[in-house]
């Protein structure tokens, strides 16, 4: 082979190398900087996966925001409320007026067991 294809190939080796070890090493700084965060902040980090937990429960799709607050103590309501909002929920008031919250990821569940209620009703 030629002198310049080898020089080519040597320098294009070099920087696929050089940018594979860059790469590396940006990613694992970026996983420690999120690490790092995540400990600066890990009080709204568990309150939201808490929050997320107790929304997830299998028999209840609905919380009342008292029950979230007893459970969730430490915020006040207008924070507790943002870190619900964080944690993907929605609210709903019912018509007694009460504050309810609910997962969005668990609408379509909500919507099935109102049209099973709505059946059963009428049966």
């Amino acid at each position: 082979m030629d002198a310049s294809l080898w020089s080519t190939f040597s320098a294009l080796l070099g920087a696929l190398v050089g940018g594979g070890i860059s790469y590396l090493l940006n990613r694992q700084q970026f996983a420690n900087q999120l690490r790092v965060a995540q400990e600066q902040h890990r009080t709204e980090f568990m309150a939201e996966e808490t929050a997320r937990v107790f929304l997830s429960h299998k028999s209840f799709t609905d919380r009342s925001f008292e029950t979230l607050r007893r459970h969730l103590g430490g915020f006040e309501d207008d924070e507790l409320r943002k870190i619900l909002v964080r944690a993907g929920a929605m609210r709903v008031y019912r018509e007694d007026g009460s504050e309810w919250w609910r997962l969005l990821t668990r609408m379509d569940e909500f919507i099935e067991r109102k049209a099973l209620d709505k059946i059963t009703r009428e049966i």
